[in-house]
């Protein structure tokens, strides 16, 4: 039985919901635990359906959804590491949350990548909750989850051998490889209308749980709103989604931290990677054999790069926030055969740019100059930088200063980015830039999400 609670908007509840302090919320907004002999392991969340503040104002409400449910599972403190122990555990939960997905809900779950936003992939009505939730462009598919594989072979008509050789080494884990899609077994939205559709299985145990009860593929962005950092937690999932989506499945900290690397087998074996992610083209090549991995396709829809010397007060044109190409270039564009291709992602709130240079001193120097210049023109700054470099910045260069951890240690980094940039929302940060790494082996991924969220603007340090 599930305790009444007041209705009133919660727009950020991480600070309370994780630390247990659930007794107030901010603006006036009220949570209260559900159950007596679990505490704070499920709660609902109440949304005021006429507020105009909220900040998803200017979307259409998925369906006709009042609430958010959070369960807090075991594992979320460690204490799982197979299917076997998830079921043992949670198993009331997740048959809670595999219901709401059949019934034509969504339902946010914890993945070894990122946290992502599920829904009845086969369901045209819960796959448009998914788009209306996230704000997300009609054009951009959808990869479908699956938890095993014998559900395949109903969603796709053939795979090529080099593809099945890439599964066996790689699934489950963090890899998307793009299928010919079967004619109607899935909404014509998971695959914007394409005859290809994204597939993988999850290296997660909620993740494969859940969608094991649900008896569903299950088409799944990442859960945040469009065009900002991807959710490693499940705090990040509320702070952008509560009152939007049916529930969120609370499984602790994503793994990899950052999405799946999505790739296409050619006909002649060679290997078309669509978008870097947990699974290097290194990793690729050592399947399919030297030579035969194109990562060129990662690149082909990205943002024209825009050197940049600073950036100015009047950086509208460069609105990351919009999550969108300028109407005039993407209009060239086509449909993309694997998300995160043709718009920006990832973005702060801040203003956002990438520096490279000859050496790490020249980009220090060039960073501090423009961070300097941006504070003294009224700019709240953040620096994302990495721990060799920090001797060769002032002593507080930015008002807001987070290392994504040693360059040697790029898993740490790919763990930590996401994260990182939310950070700078919750400073403030108006004015931010980060540090270019070296685009080798999971680095690739790492300056992929980086330009992403800058829109593509680069900053040449010389």
């Amino acid at each position: 039985m599930l305790y009444p609670l007041k209705r009133h908007v919660v727009l950020t509840l991480s600070m309370i919901l994780f630390q247990k302090r659930i007794n107030a919320a901010p603006r006036g907004g009220a949570v209260s635990s559900c159950q007596k002999q679990r505490p704070c392991r499920k709660l609902v969340i109440f949304m005021d359906n006429n507020h105009e503040e909220s900040l998803f104002a200017v979307q259409r409400r998925s369906g006709d959804i009042r609430t958010t449910v959070y369960w807090e599972l075991s594992s979320a403190k460690g204490n799982a590491e197979t299917s076997d122990d998830i079921h043992r555990m949670d198993q009331r939960d997740i048959a809670e949350a595999a219901a709401m997905l059949r019934n034509g809900g969504t339902v946010a779950f914890p993945t070894e990548t990122v946290y992502g936003l599920g829904a009845d992939a086969r369901n045209t009505q819960a796959v448009e909750a998914v788009f209306a939730a996230k704000g997300r462009p009609s054009d951009n598919p959808l990869i479908v989850h699956i938890a095993d594989l014998d559900a395949l072979d109903e969603l796709v008509t053939e795979v090529h051998p080099v593809a099945v050789a890439l599964m066996e080494a790689y699934w489950p884990g963090p890899l998307t490889l793009v299928l010919p899609l079967r004619p109607d077994v899935l909404s014509p939205l998971v695959s914007a209308g394409l005859d290809t559709v994204g597939v993988r299985i999850p290296d997660h145990p909620v993740a494969r749980a859940l969608i094991r009860a649900a008896g569903c593929p299950v088409a799944a962005p990442s859960a945040n709103r469009s065009g900002r950092p991807s959710p490693t937690l499940a705090s990040h999932v509320m702070d952008d989604l509560t009152g939007y989506i049916g529930g969120v499945l609370d499984g602790g900290a994503a793994g990899v931290g950052l999405e799946s690397t999505v790739v296409q087998v050619q006909p002649d074996g060679s290997v078309s990677v669509l978008r870097p992610g947990g699974i290097t083209a290194e990793q690729l090549s050592a399947v399919s054999g030297a030579g035969t991995v194109d990562s060129t396709s990662a690149e082909a829809l990205d943002f024209t790069r825009k050197e940049a010397a600073s950036m100015p007060s009047d950086a509208a044109g460069l609105n990351a926030a919009d999550g969108e190409l300028p109407a005039s270039a993407a209009d060239k564009n086509p449909a993309p055969r694997a998300p995160g291709m043709k718009y920006t992602h990832y973005a702060p709130r801040g203003w956002l740019g990438v520096v490279r240079g000859s050496s790490p001193l020249r980009v220090a120097e060039r960073a501090a100059s423009l961070l300097q210049a941006a504070q003294l023109n009224g700019e709240i700054t953040g620096l994302l930088l990495f721990d060799e470099h920090i001797a060769l910045y002032p002593a507080v260069p930015a008002a807001c200063v987070t290392s994504l951890g040693s360059l040697d240690s790029p898993e740490e980094a790919a763990r930590s980015l996401y994260a990182a940039l939310r950070r700078f929302d919750e400073a403030g940060a108006t004015y931010i830039l980060a540090e270019a790494c070296p685009v080798t082996g999971l680095g690739a991924a790492i300056m992929n999400r980086l330009m992403k969220a800058a829109g593509g603007t680069l900053i040449d340090a010389g």
